[in-house]
C-alpha cells in the first residue's frame, strides 16, 4: 500500500511538476514553427513555379496555354505533398522522438501487404502520369469520359476533376479514365438543319442562307469561317431540309450551332420564309361522306 502511495505522488509530482510542462510547451512550438515553416515554403514554391512559368514565354521554348495550366498545378501539388510529407517526418524524429528508421524498415515489411490492398492507389497514380505526359487532356479542356462531360479543372496524380456545364464537379479516379473525348484540341464542326417549307423555292432559300452566312464570322469571332452550304439533307412531310457547316474554335461548335439557328431564322422570316409547322387536315362528316359517294361514283363510271 506504501508503495502503490509513493508511485501515485511520484506521478502527481510529475504531472504538476514544471519539467514536463516545459517539455510540451517546447514540443507545441516545435511543432508549430514547422507548420509554419511548412506554409511558407509551400506558397514560395508555388510563386516560384508561377514565376519560372512566366519567365519561360520569353525564352526559346513554348509549350500550349492549356499544358501549362495542367503542369503548373501538378508541379504545385507535388511540391505541396513532398514539404507536407517532410515536415510530418520532422516532427515524427525530432519532436515526437519515434526512431523513423525503425518504422521505415517495419513499413519496407508491411509494404508487400499494404501494396496489394493499393493496386488501385497505384493504377491511379501511374494513369495520371501518362495521362499528363502523353497530353491526353489539359487544364480547360472540354472532354467526355467514364459517363462524364464537362471542364477539367484539375489534373492530379491520384484524381481527375471535371466541372459539368450544370455546376456538378465530378472527380474520377485517373484509373477510370480509360477512353476519352477531347473536343478542345481540333477546331469543332457546327453543323444545322434549316427546316423550309415545301412552299418556298430551293434556290431563292439557299441564297438567302449564303449572304446571312456571309456575314456570321465577322460578327461572331468563335466562327471560324463562312458556313458551307450542304445542300437538301432531308424531305419530310411538310418541309426539306438545308443542311449549313460551320468551322468553329475548339469546343465553340454547339454556340455556333445556336447563333446560326438564330441569324438564319430571322432573316428567313424577314424574307417571307416561315418556319414549316405540322399539319392536319380535318373532314366533317357530311364532307366524308361526299367524298365517299365521289369515289364511288367514279368507281361505277370505270
Amino acid at each position: 500500500m506504501d508503495l502503490f502511495y509513493q508511485q501515485m505522488v511520484q506521478v502527481w509530482e510529475y504531472i504538476t511538476g514544471p519539467d514536463l510542462w516545459i517539455s510540451v510547451a517546447k514540443s507545441v512550438f516545435d511543432i508549430i514553427i514547422i507548420i509554419l515553416l511548412a506554409l511558407i515554403l509551400v506558397r514560395v514554391s508555388k510563386r516560384i513555379t508561377d514565376r519560372l512559368f512566366t519567365n519561360r514565354k520569353k525564352g526559346p521554348i513554348r509549350i500550349s496555354e492549356r499544358r501549362e495550366n495542367t503542369l503548373k498545378k501538378l508541379i504545385k501539388n507535388i511540391a505541396s505533398y513532398v514539404v507536407y510529407f517532410v515536415a510530418f517526418i520532422m516532427i515524427l524524429d525530432n519532436v515526437l522522438g519515434f526512431q523513423i528508421g525503425a518504422l521505415l524498415a517495419g513499413a519496407g515489411v508491411a509494404g508487400l501487404a499494404i501494396g496489394f490492398g493499393a493496386q488501385n492507389l497505384v493504377r491511379d497514380i501511374i494513369s495520371g502520369f501518362f495521362i499528363i505526359f502523353e497530353d491526353q487532356f489539359s487544364v480547360g479542356d472540354y472532354i467526355a469520359t467514364a459517363g462524364v462531360e464537362g471542364t477539367v479543372e484539375e489534373i492530379g496524380l491520384r484524381t481527375t476533376k471535371i466541372l459539368s456545364w450544370t455546376g456538378e464537379l465530378h472527380v474520377l479516379p485517373n484509373g477510370n479514365i480509360t477512353q476519352v473525348t477531347n473536343y478542345s484540341v481540333h477546331n469543332g464542326l457546327a453543323v444545322v438543319d434549316i427546316n423550309i417549307p415545301y412552299e418556298s423555292d430551293v434556290e431563292q432559300a439557299e441564297s438567302i442562307i449564303e449572304r446571312t452566312a456571309t456575314m456570321l464570322p465577322q460578327k461572331y469571332e468563335f466562327i471560324k469561317e463562312t458556313p458551307e452550304i450542304i445542300g437538301v439533307q432531308n424531305l419530310d412531310l411538310s418541309f426539306y431540309a438545308i443542311r449549313v457547316i460551320a468551322s468553329t474554335d475548339p469546343g465553340f461548335q454547339w454556340a455556333g450551332e445556336r447563333m446560326i439557328r438564330r441569324e438564319l431564322q430571322d432573316q428567313l422570316y424577314k424574307s417571307g420564309i416561315d418556319i414549316p409547322a405540322p399539319r392536319l387536315v380535318m373532314y366533317s362528316q357530311r364532307e366524308r361522306d361526299k367524298l365517299r359517294s365521289q369515289e364511288n361514283e367514279t368507281s361505277e363510271k370505270e
